[in-house]
């Protein structure tokens, strides 16, 4: 694999199989089958024959191999073409390779909140009385004579 071990300094093997909450300081790589929640402050990797059922919440998470959930990234997405996912995307970026399967919704470059990233929404506001009500349809008016 030419990853590194200071990029992904944990690995769960291929044979592995997990069910929980996992947590990492640094990277991680799946390689096995996780069921559950995982975080991390640094990148995560599915890798290609990896399973993953649950939440990850990365650095940057690639994905090469098949997660039914949710992938929320600090910075980037990366779905390689062997990568599956059935679930919703949250990330600052997000790049799909040709013959990637994303079944979803993605929410890219902007923050947990719909406002694009860096910029500030202004919001107004008046009180219930002065806020003029909507005319009545047509047939509401009909329906009064």
């Amino acid at each position: 694999m030419a990853d590194s071990d200071a990029e992904f300094p944990t690995t769960l093997g291929p044979d592995a199989s997990f069910k929980g909450q996992l947590s990492f300081e640094k990277g991680a790589r799946l390689l096995g089958t996780f069921e559950g929640e995982v975080t991390t402050k640094g990148h995560f990797l599915i890798a290609e024959k990896a399973k993953l059922t649950g939440e990850v919440r990365a650095g940057d998470i690639r994905l090469e191999g098949q997660v039914h959930g949710n992938l929320k990234a600090d910075a980037k997405v990366k779905l390689a073409a062997t990568g599956r996912l059935e679930g919703d995307i949250e990330a600052a970026q997000l790049e799909v390779a040709e013959g990637a399967v994303l079944i979803g919704r993605c929410i890219v470059g902007a923050k947990s909140d719909g406002r694009a990233a860096g910029t500030v929404t202004k919001t107004a506001s008046a009180a219930v009385e002065h806020v003029k009500p909507k005319s009545q349809p047509a047939a509401a008016e009909a329906a009064k004579k």
